[in-house]
């Protein structure tokens, strides 16, 4: 069973080597490798863009969006002048793309970002935003295999749908085994005792919503 620590991005002590830098749980490890190999059949070189993240890193992500030192995006994925909003609307504006530290499934080692390096345009950069997965986009056929396959390698989307809390990430994949019991583990407790001693933005506001937060934005995934 996954511990507090676990659950909220504060050890990697669960975690296996996937490839390069990336790390996983050893059960999403090979689920992920058969996917890959499965997708490479396929005609596609499927890469994990992000897997693990720890607290630290999360808290510097979400940091930084609070304070303007990293962009800030509105739901049509424009930038946005973080300094010019009230704190309530800052904070939304960041969890619409990016969890709070403690609170991000890329602490459990069952979640990644993926993509396919050989689909980006020549010069181009990954954005990991919808329109690059989405119809169109040259991320699309990618997208549209996995929707079609994953599902038999245990892998689905918490984020395929807009349900108003995080926007749609059709490059987010869960390994449901893992992924749906740290869901059902982790706790708006759990979250706010991962703060104590540490400098989140904008905690004082945060705090006394955090049940409200986390039923909006955590809790609200796709099942399937």
């Amino acid at each position: 069973m996954m511990t507090p620590d676990m659950l909220t991005g504060q050890t990697d002590r669960h975690l296996a080597p996937l490839c390069d830098r990336h790390r996983l749980q050893p059960e999403a490890v090979a689920a992920f490798q058969d996917l890959r190999q499965a997708a490479r059949q396929a005609g596609f070189n499927l890469q994990p863009a992000s897997s693990f993240r720890d607290f630290d890193r999360q808290l510097a992500i979400w940091n930084g969006k609070f304070r303007g030192e990293r962009p800030l995006l509105d739901n049509h994925s424009w930038p946005l002048d973080s300094q010019s909003l009230t704190v309530a609307e800052r904070c939304h504006a960041i969890l619409r793309w990016s969890a709070l530290p403690g609170a991000s499934r890329h602490h459990w080692g069952s979640d990644l970002d993926v993509y396919d390096p050989d689909l980006l345009p020549a010069g181009a950069t990954l954005q990991l935003e919808p329109w690059e997965y989405l119809p169109g986009g040259y991320l699309a056929p990618l997208a549209d295999w996995l929707g079609e396959w994953m599902a038999g390698y245990g892998f689905y989307r918490p984020y395929a749908h807009d349900r108003g809390g995080v926007a749609a990430e059709p490059w987010h994949l869960s390994y449901r085994p893992l992924a749906q019991e740290a869901e059902r583990l982790l706790t708006p407790q759990l979250l706010l005792a991962s703060w104590k001693d540490r400098d989140v933005a904008g905690a004082s506001w945060l705090t006394p919503r955090l049940p409200a937060l986390f039923r909006r934005y955590i809790g609200n995934v796709d099942k399937e």
